[in-house]
């Protein structure tokens, strides 16, 4: 009984103890299970939210880089845009002036045909030609003369105008046509057509407009003039000058062949006078309202006296001469013809000097005048009995009296006035 109690005693003590060390077990299992845990999944999930993070701070870094890019190109490409442009913008102006360019040729041609198919005269001259066959030459000068001038015609005849073989040979080496532009009598056939006639039968100097002469019709003889000429001779320059007006013709030629090469070329005294509205003044303006308010002024034009167009813009006048307007000022005409086209204005106070002293002050320092007259009479005063004076004085001549050095224009003057 004893030892069967203590054996019992024993086997309880074996299974405390067991039980204690199993508790044990479990506690110590448990904390290393907690500790392993830790280290395995703890640790690596912070490395992940570290990488995470560092992705999307990437991530960040090329939106923001992405923006920037998209702002650099809207830049850019707003920078293209506008160089494209400005690029289109020039080459819409390059081809408009081919065009216009092509429109000129195009009307001067149209013009050669229509005055071969009009059986009118040309020069028989073929030493230079140009693709129509037609001589070319350096400028043709109409001098602007009415019935009552035969006085004015003379005195230009005896200073500034070759005449007989001079005018002749001016023409065929020099490329210089000179004739005084007049139309006709309201009465065909009447006296003073025949007195002209018989004039030119003499002299062989004028150029007959289809128009009928009178003051009050200068822009409609000035527009007939250019359409005319134009039509009988192939020339860089047309001339438009008034009969009590000395001209120095090497001057004048010399000067134009300096803008020889230019396109639409429109040159004299520029001046913007006033637009005179009052009735029975000189210059009255019957449409004056076209020109705004009372005490408007004209726009830019060549002043009256002497003025020259190129070859080109005499093609577009023959062209449009049904459409063109008139104004009651010839030279305010002109200058409206060529306001909105692309057209060089070149001012040269040379073809606008005084008569003596200015001219002659002007010739003895070398600079001879292309034109002189008096404002005051808006030609020569007295032109009949005093342009022989302002030939003497202030002609080509004059500067070859003054300098001893031979200004460039007198090779001219002196093949032209030579005995």
């Amino acid at each position: 009984m004893c030892g069967k109690s203590k054996a019992n005693h024993h086997h309880s003590s074996r299974t405390l103890v067991s039980r204690k060390w199993t508790l044990f077990l479990c506690l110590a299992s448990f904390c290393s299970g907690m500790l392993f845990t830790n280290r395995m999944w703890t640790i690596p999930e912070h490395k992940d939210m570290a990488r995470s993070r560092s992705i999307e701070a990437q991530e960040l870094k090329l939106v923001s880089r992405g923006c920037d890019l998209k702002t650099n190109e809207l830049n850019f490409s707003s920078k293209d845009i506008f160089g494209k442009v400005f690029n289109t913008h020039n080459a819409i102006h390059t081809l408009d002036k081919s065009i216009s360019n092509l429109e000129m040729e195009l009307a001067a041609t149209k013009a050669v045909q229509e005055s071969i198919q009009s059986s009118s005269p040309l020069s028989q001259d073929s030493k230079q030609t140009d693709t129509t066959g037609r001589r070319k030459y350096l400028m043709v000068i109409g001098i602007n003369t009415a019935f009552s001038s035969r006085k004015r015609r003379d005195s230009v005849r005896a200073t500034w105008m070759p005449q007989g073989e001079k005018r002749k040979k001016l023409e065929e080496e020099k490329g210089i046509i000179i004739r005084f532009a007049i139309g006709h009598s309201a009465t065909p056939g009447g006296i003073l057509d025949r007195a002209i006639e018989a004039e030119d039968k003499k002299h062989g100097d004028f150029l007959r407009l289809d128009h009928v002469e009178g003051y009050l019709e200068l822009s409609a003889k000035t527009k007939i003039y250019f359409v005319t000429a134009f039509s009988l001779w192939d020339a860089d320059f047309y001339v438009k000058v008034d009969d009590d007006v000395h001209v120095n013709i090497g001057t004048l030629g010399e000067t134009l062949a300096r803008h020889r090469s230019k396109p639409r070329v429109y040159i004299g005294c520029m001046k913007s006078g006033p637009v005179l509205s009052q009735r029975g003044v000189r210059y009255h303006e019957p449409e004056h309202w076209k020109f705004g308010e009372g005490g408007n002024k004209y726009f830019r034009h060549a002043t009256g006296q002497l003025y020259a167009i190129s070859n080109d813009l005499g093609a577009y006048i023959s062209m449009n001469q049904h459409v063109l307007h008139k104004y009651a000022n010839e030279d305010v005409s002109l200058g409206s013809w060529v306001i909105g086209l692309n057209v060089e204005h070149i001012d040269d106070r040379r073809l606008c000097c005084g008569t003596p002293p200015d001219c002659e002050w002007k010739a003895q320092a070398g600079n001879i005048c292309v034109a002189s007259f008096d404002w005051s009479c808006s030609g020569i005063c007295r032109s009949a009995d005093r342009i022989k004076e302002v030939h003497r004085r202030c002609g080509e001549g004059a500067g070859k009296r003054f300098n001893s050095c031979k200004p460039q224009n007198l090779f001219l003057f002196e093949e032209i006035h030579k005995d």
